[in-house]
């Protein structure tokens, strides 16, 4: 995208630089050195860990604010939550711990579902914790996990075919950019296969996906956005504690439902934040 230029209060300009990887873990490197050597004022880094972890190995003096929903002491990019120390801090939503809460929501669904499918990204950082988490919790609701893997369009095309040939009776999609910047994919699969799916964020069930129950990421990227214009203003990375964004919300589309011939249960409707109809 073209550089975009805006006017703070005191007539200042300031020109923001986007930068979008769609291979992202192959060029996220390369375009963090470019900011680097293009001498930024502040890397806001959003999209997944890998988007941190590479701005993070660019630069130890250019200020740094992430966004991610992964542990960021587990990822090496700060020491602790709240002494970050260094040139970077940021945000973290934890969405990955979230998926025993999801599970639940899945059960209450579909019930009768034996094998439940669990699709994660294996190049994605915290794809080990994912899994690990997904396996216990299937564990406690009494059901088989069906770990399925994809980062290609190819293999989110065989993943499908995997869960029909072992007759999944439900999936979870684990959180990652790759499935975020492919949702409309992957909910035309779910909805071909007439599979029920719950996912990490809203925008999945805006798209016609059936349930998400997960982090506010608009949420998370509000406090980033708060974080870089401290930063802009003078404050220090290592003075900024990692906040933790702890909104969540459960996101029911009862139109998808319908189509599913699913009776979602009127508890969980009660407690969802927003129907869809």
């Amino acid at each position: 995208m073209k550089p975009v230029t805006s006017k703070d209060e005191t007539s200042r300009s300031i020109t923001f630089e986007y930068r979008w990887a769609e291979d992202h873990n192959e060029r996220l490197p390369a375009l963090a050195t470019e900011l680097v050597r293009r001498e930024v004022a502040v890397i806001v880094t959003v999209g997944g860990t890998t988007s941190a972890v590479a701005a993070k190995s660019a630069t130890g003096t250019i200020p740094i604010v992430f966004a991610i929903g992964g542990d960021p002491i587990k990822l090496g990019l700060v020491a602790s939550l709240n002494q970050p120390g260094g040139n970077i801090t940021g945000v973290s939503f934890l969405i990955g711990t979230l998926v025993a809460k999801q599970f639940e929501v899945l059960h209450e669904t579909v019930a009768n579902g034996a094998l439940i499918g669990f699709l994660v990204n294996q190049t994605n950082a915290g794809a080990e914790i994912q899994t690990k988490n997904a396996l216990a919790a299937a564990e406690s609701v009494g059901q088989k996990l069906l770990v399925v893997q994809a980062h290609t369009d190819s293999e989110l095309e065989a993943a499908f075919v995997t869960l029909a040939q072992q007759r999944a009776g439900a999936l979870l999609v684990g959180p990652d950019p790759f499935f975020i910047r492919r949702r409309d994919k992957l909910v035309g699969l779910a909805a071909s296969q007439k599979l029920p799916v719950v996912y990490s964020l809203r925008q999945f069930a805006m798209a016609s996906g059936l349930m998400s129950y997960g982090t506010s990421i608009t949420e998370a990227h509000r406090i980033a956005g708060l974080y870089a214009g401290q930063i802009l203003k003078g404050e220090k990375p290592a003075n900024l504690p990692v906040q933790q964004s702890t909104k969540v919300e459960l996101v029911i589309n009862l139109k998808t439902a319908r189509a599913l011939g699913l009776n979602v249960p009127n508890t969980l409707i009660g407690r969802a934040d927003e129907v869809i109809e």
